[in-house]
């Protein structure tokens, strides 16, 4: 959240508890007071509903207030990390007590489901926030290195680069720093950003570049039939 302020607002940004933040601004009058809205720091700011039903919250939401205490501006920012198929309670279970589990687990990451709900999510929350004044710089999608790879690679490997602007979305991935003392946290090391249109992520989703050869299908249901498969 820190570098994200930096980046939007400026190095000085302080960072406040978006309860307090308002108070704090008026205090200082310093015009660098950001807001924060998010898990552990207040509640989560939800946007409209789609069609009724179907709600989406944003993670995270930081705005700026002026030196005379009014919002200036604000960006909305998503994290994502990965999901896992299959079970890896007995592994876990295991490693906490210290023993050899008894079984290897079967759980693995869940790339295509990353791909499949977290763009849809982006494209609808970064059209909504385009129609946001304040939000001048628009969304910002914070997730490690190997989600960004596979994400870039799902929308055909390449995306038209912006400024920042209104319906822009800066999408920044992150490595974990090298290995310290047991017990102790592994820094989070920043590995690059590029900035894009929520437009462009949803063209390159709908269309992709990099499609399967014809008659995968019908060539995999001979193939189960025993049926003879056409250039094999």
């Amino acid at each position: 959240m820190r570098d994200i302020a930096s980046e939007a607002f400026g190095a000085d940004s302080k960072l406040i508890l978006g309860a307090d933040a308002l108070a704090e601004a008026k205090r200082s009058k310093s015009g660098n007071t950001v807001a924060v809205f998010g898990k552990r720091w207040g509640k989560e700011l939800r946007l409209p509903k789609r069609g009724g039903s179907g709600g989406y919250f944003v993670d995270w939401v930081l705005a700026r207030i002026g030196a005379d205490g009014d919002l200036v501006e604000f960006v909305a920012v998503e994290v994502q990390s990965i999901d896992t198929t299959g079970n890896y309670r007995d592994e876990r279970s295991a490693y906490l007590e210290g023993r050899a589990p008894a079984k290897k687990s079967t759980a693995n990451p869940n790339w295509e489901n990353v791909s499949k709900r977290i763009l849809i999510q982006l494209i609808f929350k970064g059209h909504v926030l385009r129609r946001e004044p304040l939000c001048k710089k628009g969304l910002f999608f914070v997730c490690p290195s190997p989600v960004y790879s596979r994400i870039k690679s799902r929308l055909g490997g390449y995306l038209e680069e912006y400024h920042y602007q209104a319906g822009s979305l800066a999408m920044r991935w992150y490595d974990l720093g090298e290995q310290k003392g047991s017990g102790e946290l592994r820094e989070l090391v920043f590995g690059g950003q590029i900035v894009t249109t929520t437009d462009q992520v949803a063209k390159a989703l709908s269309a992709p570049e990099k499609l399967p050869p014809q008659r995968v299908y019908e060539n995999a249901i001979r193939s189960e039939l025993g049926l003879p498969v056409p250039g094999k």
